[in-house]
C-alpha cells in the first residue's frame, strides 16, 4: 500500500510521549508532519517534518511566519494582512494552518485533543481532507461531563469527524455518550511501547521500608488526596513505608494535606523527571500506586508493568482492560482510601514468589496488548479505513452532481 501524508496536530512541537512514539513509528513508512505554534523543538524525531504555524511566545516570529505563508499561498495574502492589522493572533494561526495544509496537501489530519478542534473547523466544514481525533484522558472522560458548553460544542462537531481513535473501550464508551451516529468509525487502539527500551527487571527490589510510588501531575482527577488518606491509615497501622509522588513538587494543597495528616516523614513530593529517571525510580520501588478517579488507560501503569514494578490501581476508566485483579496487579474501588490501604497491607505480606508471578504476568500482558507494532498497525488501519470511506463518499457526491 502506498505511503500516506499524515499530519499530527496537537498545537505544539513538544508533543506527548504517545504522539512521539506514534510519529516516529509512522515515519518509517509514511510522510509525517507535526504542526505547532512554536519555533523550537527540544528533541526532534528522526524523519518527522516540523512545520511552525506562528509562535505563541514571539510576536515578531508570528508576523514573519504568517507573511511567509501568505507569499506561498496567494489566496491567503489579503486575509493575512487583515488579521495582522487587527492583531488577531488566533485568526492568524488558523490562517497559517490552512496555508500549511494547502502546501502539504495531506491525506489525513490526526488531531490529538478536542481542544484543537476550533483550529480545524473550516477543514471539517469543507470536508476536503478527512480528520480523525484521539480520545484520551481528561478531555473526554471528564470535561464534557462537567462543562455543558463543551459537551454541546463536541456534540455539534463530532459528526463531521471522519474517525475516532480510543485508547480504551471505556473511553470509547464516553465518546459515544457525546455522539454515536450510524457508521461511526471508532477503533480501540491501545498505547504501544518500544519494549526494548523498557527492559524487565529480573530482580525485584525487596526494599524495607516499603517504597510506594506515584507518577503524574497533581490534578484532582489523579486522586492523590485519597492516596494520602491511605497513607495515614498505613501509618496508624504501623506499616513501614515511604510514598513518593513524582510530578507534584510545590503543590500547596497536597503539602497542606501531608502536614495536616502528619505525614511529613512518610511522603515526598518530587518534581517532574525525565523518562529515564522515572524508569530508574520504578525499578527501585516496591509498588506503583494509581489512585485516580478517572483515566483513559494510564501510560504510567503500562510502563510500570513493562519494567516489572507491581501496580495497585483504582478501577477507573480502562484499567480493568489492563489489569485483572490478582493476576497482573491489584484493583480497588475509586475514592476508597481504606480499601487501598488494606490492599497495600496485603501486598506487604505476599511472598517473593507470589509477587514474581504477578510481575511476569504483567509483563506478558504488556507484550501482547501494548507492543508498538500493534499500535502502528492499528493506526495505519484506521487511517486507511477512514480514507476509503472518505473517497467513496466523495465519489458518490461527484456522481450526484453530474
Amino acid at each position: 500500500m502506498k505511503p500516506l501524508k499524515i499530519i499530527l496536530f496537537d498545537g505544539s512541537f513538544e508533543t506527548t510521549t504517545f504522539i512521539n512514539r506514534l510519529a516516529g513509528g509512522l515515519a518509517d513508512e509514511h510522510e509525517v508532519y507535526i504542526l505547532g505554534f512554536n519555533e523550537k523543538v527540544t528533541r526532534k524525531i528522526s524523519n518527522v517534518k516540523y512545520v511552525p504555524l506562528g509562535s505563541n511566545q514571539n510576536i515578531l516570529r508570528l508576523v514573519t511566519t504568517s507573511l511567509g505563508y501568505a507569499l506561498q499561498a496567494p489566496s491567503a495574502f489579503f486575509p493575512t494582512l487583515e488579521n495582522l492589522t487587527k492583531g488577531d493572533r488566533q485568526k492568524l494561526q488558523r490562517q497559517n494552518l490552512h496555508s500549511a495544509l494547502h502546501i502539504i496537501k495531506p491525506d489525513i489530519i490526526h488531531i490529538q485533543w478536542p481542544s484543537v478542534i476550533p483550529y480545524v473547523e473550516d477543514v471539517l466544514t469543507e470536508q476536503k481532507i478527512p480528520v480523525i481525533i484521539s480520545q484520551r484522558g481528561f478531555h473526554i472522560n471528564v470535561r464534557p461531563f462537567v462543562d455543558e458548553q463543551n459537551f454541546a460544542y463536541l456534540k455539534s462537531w463530532y459528526p463531521k469527524i471522519g474517525g475516532f481513535h480510543s485508547v480504551s473501550k471505556a473511553i470509547a464508551g464516553n465518546g459515544d455518550k457525546i455522539w454515536n451516529g450510524p457508521g461511526k468509525i471508532d477503533k480501540v487502539i491501545y498505547t504501544g511501547l518500544p519494549l526494548k527500551k523498557f527492559a524487565f527487571s529480573e530482580k525485584y527490589n525487596e526494599s524495607k521500608p516499603l517504597q510506594l510510588l506515584s507518577v503524574g501531575r497533581a490534578h484532582w482527577v489523579k486522586g492523590y488526596d485519597y492516596a494520602l488518606q491511605s497513607c495515614r491509615i498505613l501509618k496508624d497501622k504501623n506499616v513501614s513505608f515511604h510514598y513518593s509522588i513524582v510530578g507534584a513538587a510545590g503543590e500547596e494543597e497536597l503539602q497542606f494535606l501531608i502536614s495536616d495528616m502528619e505525614l511529613q516523614d512518610r511522603v515526598s513530593l518530587e518534581p517532574r523527571l525525565p523518562q529515564e529517571e522515572v524508569l530508574r525510580r520504578m525499578r527501585e520501588s516496591s509498588l506503583l500506586l494509581l489512585p485516580s478517579v478517572e483515566e483513559g488507560l494510564p501510560n504510567v501503569a503500562v510502563e510500570a508493568m513493562a519494567v516489572g514494578l507491581p501496580v495497585l490501581s483504582t478501577d477507573c476508566g480502562g484499567v480493568p482492560e489492563l489489569i485483572v485483579d490478582g493476576v497482573e496487579g491489584w484493583i480497588v474501588p475509586i475514592r476508597n482510601p481504606k480499601a487501598m490501604a488494606e490492599a497495600v497491607m496485603r501486598f506487604n505480606k505476599l511472598s517473593l514468589q507470589e509477587i514474581e508471578k504477578v510481575r511476569h504476568s504483567a509483563r506478558l500482558k504488556v507484550e501482547k496488548q501494548h507492543n508498538l507494532d500493534q499500535m502502528l498497525k492499528g493506526m495505519d488501519g484506521l487511517y486507511r479505513e477512514v480514507l476509503e470511506r472518505f473517497h467513496a463518499e466523495s465519489a458518490e457526491d461527484s456522481a450526484e452532481h453530474i
